[in-house]
């Protein structure tokens, strides 16, 4: 007598593992696509710091309204020292 499961057994144990793998698989294709996103996020950031850099050599340190364009300085809270 051979030590064998039976065929539907061979059958369910290999349909899982198929899953099991596809799961995994799957998995590291999103990894990579967040890894790219991270990327192009951060690319994106440096742009923005850039361009608020280039604001504020044309206008000063001001708060940009992104839906209208309008801005206004912003106020440096003025540091005073308190006497107790």
């Amino acid at each position: 007598m051979e030590n064998k499961i039976t065929e539907e057994q061979l059958k369910d144990l290999q349909e899982l593992v198929g899953k099991i793998n596809q799961a995994s698989s799957q998995i590291g294709n999103l990894e990579l696509q967040k890894q790219a996103f991270v990327g192009q996020a951060a690319e994106h950031q440096r742009d923005l710091n850039k361009l608020q850099e280039k604001l504020e050599k044309a206008y000063g340190k001001v708060q940009v309204d992104i839906n209208d364009g309008s801005f206004k300085p912003i106020e440096e809270e003025a540091e005073v020292a308190e006497e107790v």
